[in-house]
């Protein structure tokens, strides 16, 4: 799966948001796999410190400041990658937020302000990477992108009231999970043919500080135990299959 670090021959990947949490646990474990990993992070400063942070454990890492809701700061981070790195093979799309669980809504209202920057991040932000970065995943002899989503995308999901997340209400980010979902499917068509195959995953409850405070106290997986299913997916290590919704246990209904 290799395309063009002369210096190392080792693939390479982008994780989006992964400065710390579930795509920081990710960054680490594909570098361990031996795979050359591009932390993307909208703070450079803290980007920076966590390639530093890998590259102190002995492993091969760099930084590129990416907002995922600027155009600008995604195609100037699509220029670094192909003019230093030379190629892409791997691209997870982990940049996500979920401002519903920090933002009160007692009247239970559908607030089109949270729609907006919700699927500007979750959705428009991943179409943009994916689009400017797809040219580069192309030349690679195995391209994979990842499409970090959950299993509260799942329309099957959230309508059985057997589910354990059917309680759960935050329509802004499971639409947009659906939606997300979505362009996994319409992208595998696409490029059904080539050498890019496109996957969504379900990393599970994980302890990050997405779903604010409390959601560390209460979610069952650390980022680390979460990150090993995206891992999976993009080494391939379950073969070259795409158009699919997988979590830790399996294929994830739609």
């Amino acid at each position: 799966m290799n395309t063009a670090n002369a210096s190392t021959s080792k693939p390479i990947a982008l994780i989006t948001g992964a400065n710390r949490g579930l795509g920081f646990a990710t960054a680490r474990l594909l570098a361990d796999a031996g795979v050359s990993v591009i932390i993307g992070s909208r703070d450079r400063s803290r980007g920076e410190a966590a390639a530093d942070d890998l590259r102190r454990e002995g492993f091969d890492a760099a930084c590129v400041q990416l907002d995922v809701t600027s155009d600008d700061s995604v195609a100037a981070a699509a220029d670094q990658i192909a003019s230093r790195h030379g190629g892409l093979d791997i691209l997870i799309n982990n940049a996500g937020i979920l401002p519903e669980a920090t933002t009160p809504n007692e009247s239970g209202a559908l607030r089109v302000d949270i729609f907006r920057t919700t699927f500007d991040t979750n959705v428009f932000g991943a179409v943009r990477v994916i689009d400017a970065l797809l040219p580069l995943l192309r030349r690679s002899t195995a391209g994979r992108i990842v499409n970090v989503s959950s299993t509260m995308g799942s329309l099957a999901d959230q309508s059985d009231p057997s589910s354990p997340y059917y309680g759960l209400i935050v329509p802004a980010y499971q639409m947009s999970k659906s939606a997300l979902n979505g362009l996994t499917i319409a992208l595998a068509k696409s490029l059904a043919g080539t050498s890019v195959a496109v996957n969504s995953v379900c990393p599970g409850w994980v302890q990050t500080d997405l779903g604010g405070p409390d959601n560390r106290a209460a979610a069952p997986l650390t980022a680390d135990e979460a990150a090993a299913v995206i891992a999976r997916v993009a080494l391939c290590t379950d073969g070259a299959a795409t158009g699919r919704f997988v979590d830790r246990a399996g294929s994830v209904a739609w």
